[in-house]
């Protein structure tokens, strides 16, 4: 019996073992141009240091299913799942989504049967009298995680807070919340217990107009599961008001020099039901910058 081959049985084991506790892990990465070749405006290919520990992340936390923002073509893709492969973590399953960028995409890997996928390429809307398209698109897949339970998954990546001359980014970033929210409106709308999980890098903070757009409002709002690192942080914030003081920050912008909290994983309401709160947080790796200048995050529920 090869290593190979136990470590690949390994591996079956412990998803074997999460499948019978009823628990799935999700995820979520931006990984900051995951490219196999340079592009016109993006003029370097990812490093072998960098997805070498982008790939030991992702291994250390073996999650059911991981969306990327800022990944590659499908060969990028394609050689992340061959690699994570040879070290004994298989994702079978797989989207990739390319909208008007053509440099960088969403993407999604997983253990678990992709059964339905409904990829939004062609999404756009006016601004001051001027047409735009969604610039990344939204992958959208229906995954089964257990023989009675399956749910929705819509990674998204929004319009970056770098300035452009066409329009106000941030009006550019409202907009394509709003038509996000569309999505899941829509999802309510033709089914009122759809378990739906809305996740990505929204490039800007939870009180901006573009992430309350998407986290909506009333019956339908949506659950920020706001993951944080577990480093024995519990005490509540003095101010009722506002979240505890953990540390929950996803991006680092070195021309700032400014860490903030702009990567999420949202939940319907009766996904929220199956929460898994512990199983919810932030990894931490040394040297994790060598590989994103964002931080994985990851939440877990149950099936039962």
């Amino acid at each position: 019996m090869n290593s190979k081959f136990i470590a690949q049985l390994g591996i079956l084991i412990l998803l074997q073992i999460n499948i019978f506790a009823g628990t799935i892990r999700i995820a979520t990465y931006n990984v900051e141009t995951y490219l196999d070749q340079p592009t016109e405006s993006r003029h370097f290919a990812k490093s072998e240091a960098a997805k070498a520990k982008i790939c030991e992340l992702i291994h250390n936390l073996n999650p059911d299913v991981i969306a990327f923002e800022e990944m590659g073509t499908t060969n990028a893709l394609l050689e992340l799942q061959g690699r994570l492969k040879s070290k004994g973590l298989d994702f079978p399953f797989w989207e990739h989504v390319q909208g008007y960028d053509t440099n960088i995409h969403i993407a999604i890997l997983s253990q678990l049967p992709i059964i339905a996928r409904q990829p939004h390429t062609n999404e756009n809307f006016l601004l001051d009298g001027r047409r735009f398209r969604v610039s990344r698109g939204f992958a959208e897949v229906e995954i089964r995680a257990a023989t009675n339970f399956t749910f929705t998954l819509i990674a998204a990546h929004l319009k970056s807070r770098r300035p452009i001359a066409q329009a106000d980014e941030s009006e550019l970033r409202l907009q394509e919340a709003k038509i996000l929210r569309g999505i899941v409106d829509e999802k309510f709308a033709r089914n009122p217990d759809a378990k739906l999980v809305v996740l990505g890098d929204f490039n800007d903070v939870k009180n901006s107009a573009s992430t309350k757009a998407v986290i909506g409002r009333g019956k339908f709002k949506l659950t920020d599961t706001r993951p944080s690192e577990r480093n024995g942080d519990n005490s509540p914030s003095e101010n009722p008001q506002h979240e505890p003081r953990a540390v929950t920050w996803t991006h680092y912008y070195g021309l700032e020099d400014t860490y903030s909290r702009i990567d999420y994983i949202f939940l319907s309401p009766a996904l929220t039901r199956h929460w898994v709160k512990d199983e919810t947080y932030i990894p931490t790796i040394s040297n994790w910058g060598s590989g994103s200048d964002h931080r994985l995050i990851t939440a877990a529920f149950s099936t039962d």
